[in-house]
């Protein structure tokens, strides 16, 4: 029988998750992975068995919060397009905060999805249910959104849904591109605007 665990897995991941975020995959190694983590090589390794299985684990803890948060904003009261403004709303915040403290990792799943893509099945496979699970969500607030009169008629849900998907991962590359916040808060107004059912606040 294995020896028992002497360190907080949530911490660790954690940790890991936070250096993969800045840094990418390729460009951290298993030493800064100890350093960060505090752990030994061979700690680190009979844990989580390899460098990739790591980054697997720290970014299915990263969506799973990320998406719950989502979830949360999404889920709460008032028309479909209210809950879009808000979720934009935090997102334009999270980068502007990013900013002022002189971060800015942007969104580690969108980090992933450009740096890793297709060219590793297992991690591509949790990003793409991640993906489905979000846009299921945002499909649902635009169903909504057109029977609550918020939203323009007849726009179809899945391809709003992957929209406003397209907005929250362009507010994240530009704000990364130096774009300031009155730029991506541009960027959030013109973005609803095109989903509204008519000008001004719904």
């Amino acid at each position: 029988m294995g020896r028992p665990r002497t360190f907080d897995e949530d911490r660790v991941l954690e940790a890991a998750c936070r250096l993969f975020w800045s840094r990418g995959y390729e460009a951290t190694s298993t030493e800064d992975l100890c350093t960060a983590t505090g752990l030994t090589r061979s700690s680190l390794y009979n844990a989580f068995t390899s460098k990739e299985h790591l980054f697997r684990r720290a970014l299915a803890r990263y969506m799973a919060t990320m998406t719950a948060r989502q979830s949360a904003i999404l889920d709460a009261p008032g028309t479909g397009l209210a809950r879009l403004r808000s979720l934009l709303e935090v997102v334009v915040a999270d980068e502007i905060a990013n900013r002022e403290k002189g971060v800015g990792p942007g969104c580690f799943t969108v980090n992933t999805v450009t740096e890793i893509g297709e060219s590793n099945p297992r991690v591509a496979e949790i990003v793409r249910a991640d993906l489905e699970k979000r846009l299921a969500s945002l499909r649902l607030v635009a169903m909504e959104g057109v029977a609550d009169g918020s939203m323009a008629a007849g726009r179809d849900p899945a391809g709003t849904a992957w929209y406003v998907n397209a907005l929250v991962s362009g507010i994240r590359v530009s704000a990364q591109a130096g774009a300031d916040g009155a730029a991506l808060e541009a960027i959030a107004s013109v973005g609803l605007a095109a989903l509204a059912a008519r000008p001004g606040p719904d």
